[in-house]
């Protein structure tokens, strides 16, 4: 607990700049911005971030985009309240804050009952056991097998332009889910329902009866998930949907022999993380064409560094290549109730009271 007029919060990495607005509703709290993200991996961004965050004794953060391992965390003297957007964020070092007597606390993301709270929001969040990944990850697959970007970009561009090319249909195909958790399910449900997919699925430890079990979960019938090894699954799958928690083990699942395994009319999608992927094999793949295309949404350094090959994936991909930049789980609701919760455990912060959601 710290008193009013001597706190200082720091808010890290809010590129869309919702954040103020809540945290302003505090009387007599110091805020600062600092919206471009330093990587403490790089020595030189270390030095700086500790340079920056020195003064502060409460971060904001939003998700990984800027990690807190101990290294930094050990040179911010003042720091005594880390705000996490969501539940978990792998990228702080739980056990150093601890240690050092910094709470860390995360937000639920859920609809407020409070009427003040609701007012404040310009949107809602997605209802209960529903996910905007899922939507976005469905935006991205149309948009390539669509040919949406690259025809809108020729019309624009080109008065005369006019069925640039071909679209590719979905419907009756074979959708692989890599990872049959709540976002692989979300996204299997809508291939099934919407597009009469047949879908196949593929984690470590996933079984049959598993698979039944989500299917069920789900609302779907027993067998409508398949279970099967992971080359079976790159062979037979026409659009191959990432859905894991990056770790050290998943790291890289998703390698040149996975990549060659499929289709030449296939594609994969992306909205989990950039590492599950060998970024150096997709490149490959893509430059000489052999699958369909990429859709991503996840990169392996974000925001994506000015030189990066996929700024430039027009000019070398033989693919199709479709962006954006880490958009799933960015929704106003979500995003916007999320520096709600996140204010209002300052508040509580400030007034010696118990600390909502926290995580360490």
């Amino acid at each position: 607990m710290a008193n009013e007029s001597s706190t200082r919060l720091a808010i890290l990495d809010d590129y869309a700049g919702v954040a103020r607005q809540h945290f302003s509703r505090i009387p007599g709290l110091q805020i600062d911005e600092y919206p471009e993200t330093l990587n403490p991996a790089k020595p030189e961004d270390l030095d700086n971030l500790a340079k920056r965050l020195e003064p502060y004794q409460i971060l904001s953060t939003m998700r990984e985009r800027t990690p807190l391992p101990a290294e930094l965390m050990k040179r911010l003297p003042n720091l005594k309240l880390i705000l996490n957007a969501s539940a978990r964020n792998a990228s702080i070092d739980m056990k150093c804050a601890s240690e050092r007597g910094i709470v860390v606390c995360g937000t639920k993301g859920d609809v407020p009952t409070d009427p003040k709270e609701l007012e404040q929001l310009p949107d809602l969040p997605p209802p209960k056991g529903h996910s905007s990944v899922v939507q976005h990850n469905w935006a991205l697959t149309l948009a390539l097998l669509s040919r949406i970007p690259q025809d809108d970009a020729a019309l624009r561009a080109d008065g005369g332009a006019w069925h640039s090319g071909l679209m590719a249909p979905v419907a009756g195909r074979t959708l692989g889910i890599v990872g049959l958790g709540k976002l692989g399910v979300g996204t299997a449900k809508v291939g099934v329902l919407a597009f009469d997919m047949k879908v196949i699925a593929w984690s470590e430890n996933l079984t049959q009866e598993k698979a039944n079990a989500a299917a069920e979960g789900a609302g779907l019938p027993k067998g409508t998930f398949k279970a099967v090894s992971k080359e079976e699954l790159f062979r037979q799958s026409d659009v191959v949907s990432l859905h894991l928690v990056l770790s050290a083990r998943s790291k890289g699942i998703v390698g040149s022999q996975e990549l060659k395994k499929m289709k030449k009319t296939a594609i994969i999608v992306n909205t989990s993380r950039g590492p599950l992927i060998d970024e150096e094999a997709l490149i490959d793949v893509l430059k000489a064409g052999t699958i369909r295309g990429a859709a991503l949404d996840v990169y392996w350094e974000e925001p994506l560094p000015i030189d990066s090959p996929w700024r430039t994936a027009s000019s070398w991909a033989k693919s199709e290549v479709v962006l954006s930049p880490h958009m799933g789980y960015v929704n106003e609701g979500t995003i916007h109730r999320w520096y709600q919760e996140q204010a209002s455990n300052v508040t509580r912060w400030l007034k010696g009271e118990e600390i909502q959601n926290r995580m360490n």
